[in-house]
């Protein structure tokens, strides 16, 4: 499809396909949606790994194969950003803002469900954004590869043309299982690497074009550090884990090498918000107001990471227009949280998701045109998102719930 453009951004998607590491026959059809500035010269990209990765479509492998017929494809399809448009938050930094759709989920023959606790996904999104960084908006990206590769076919005109990222920052974010997929792509390529290797998720992929004799990049190992996504943030939105032995191995780990990174990363939970509230759901919860309990952001301690409650928040708030899927964790007779106000519970396109879109105005705010965060945890927690979040009213839209320590965030920062 042509790009198209509102005003001074541009909306477009593009379809690849990625072999987790060059030695592991393992493939996933993945579809790219992004948002970028028209001048090509985006400061930074915020990559969003969504709460329902494909769907509830039972007719999945039908539309699959007759689409092959009809070259058409059941990922386009799927729209994340028509959910999760928070795209009048990048444009005063002027940022990139991207999803990423994958063929899979927790298993091959279920492709359209996702329930947490698949390390793949968080890949999926690290490799997305690089691919974004590196080649930018091209699927023929054999033309833009660099010289000594492909090299009969390189195209430096088109590999200029192509490009759309000013730096290689990236924000990595979620919502609901796409909160603690994000958890994995924040970790960055060594750490995604380090940790694959230890539990059987290799990662060191190869990304190919959608075609039946396809060109294929360098396995990632081999671009340079400036090519690849560099972490500088993460914001995770009810983040919902699951760990389940063998089949989901849980973001635990990621969490592990997250406890020890020093950049700013932020954790909103909903008061009515039974998916990453209740161990049932998941585990271990996203956050929990008695700190002997386990938890995922009580994982994260060491690092930056701060928690806020929202009042009367539920799980779909966050959303920008209503998902039939999503709104099933937020039926009442879920669990037992806030039954008795079920009324005043947030429901997707209102002021919970335009909270969400100044959180992120916000965040981006923290970061110079092109560079990471400057300074070190005072810095951060005195700095002007801290400040604007730790309010009883931040931006005048929803109303946080006060921390037992005081204040409106909750925080183990360097313990």
């Amino acid at each position: 499809m042509k790009p198209i453009r509102i005003d001074d951004y541009c909306f477009d998607r593009i379809h690849l396909w990625l072999q987790y590491d060059p030695f592991v026959p393992e493939f996933v059809e993945v579809v790219v949606e992004v948002f970028y500035p028209a001048n090509r010269q985006a400061n930074g990209l915020l990559m969003f790994n969504h709460g329902f990765l494909i769907g509830n479509d039972l007719l999945w492998y039908p539309k699959k194969i007759a689409g092959a017929l009809l070259d058409d494809n059941p990922l386009f399809g799927i729209n994340p950003s028509n959910f999760y448009n928070y795209s009048s938050a990048i444009v005063e930094k002027n940022w990139a803002m991207a999803f990423v759709s994958a063929s899979h989920a927790q298993v091959d023959w279920m492709p359209w469900t996702d329930i947490g606790g698949n390390p793949r996904v968080g890949q999926d999104a690290y490799a997305a954004a690089s691919y974004l960084i590196k080649y930018g908006m091209t699927e023929f990206f054999w033309l833009a590869e660099a010289e000594g590769h492909n090299s009969k076919n390189f195209d430096a005109e088109l590999a200029c043309k192509a490009q759309f990222m000013n730096s290689n920052n990236v924000i990595f974010a979620g919502h609901s299982v796409g909160g603690a997929h994000a958890q994995a792509a924040a970790c960055g390529f060594d750490q995604l690497q380090t940790i694959g290797r230890q539990s059987c998720k290799p990662f060191n992929p190869v990304i190919y074009n959608r075609e039946l004799f396809p060109a294929f990049s360098r396995p990632m190992a081999h671009w340079k550090d400036s090519e690849r996504a560099n972490p500088v943030g993460l914001v995770m939105l009810s983040p919902v884990d699951q760990k389940i032995p063998i089949l989901l191995p849980g973001m635990e780990r990621y969490r592990a090498a997250l406890a020890t990174s020093k950049m700013p990363m932020v954790m909103i939970v909903g008061e009515c918000d039974c998916p990453c509230r209740e161990s049932s759901y998941s585990n271990p919860v996203a956050w929990s107001d008695n700190a002997d309990d386990p938890s995922q952001f009580k994982q994260l301690a060491g690092s930056w990471a701060v928690a806020a409650q929202v009042e009367n928040g539920s799980h779909c708030g966050y959303l920008t227009e209503t998902s039939s899927l999503c709104s099933i964790a937020d039926m009442k007779f879920a669990c037992d949280r806030c039954r008795e106000k079920q009324s005043l519970v947030y429901k997707s396109g209102g002021v919970e998701s335009a909270f969400t879109t100044e959180l992120f105005s916000q965040f981006i705010s923290l970061y110079p045109d092109g560079g990471a965060f400057q300074g070190d945890y005072n810095d951060w927690s005195s700095s002007a998102f801290i400040n604007w979040l730790n309010t009883s009213n931040p931006g005048g839209t929803v109303n946080l719930i006060e921390m037992n320590g005081g204040g409106y965030i909750d925080y183990d920062m360097l313990s």
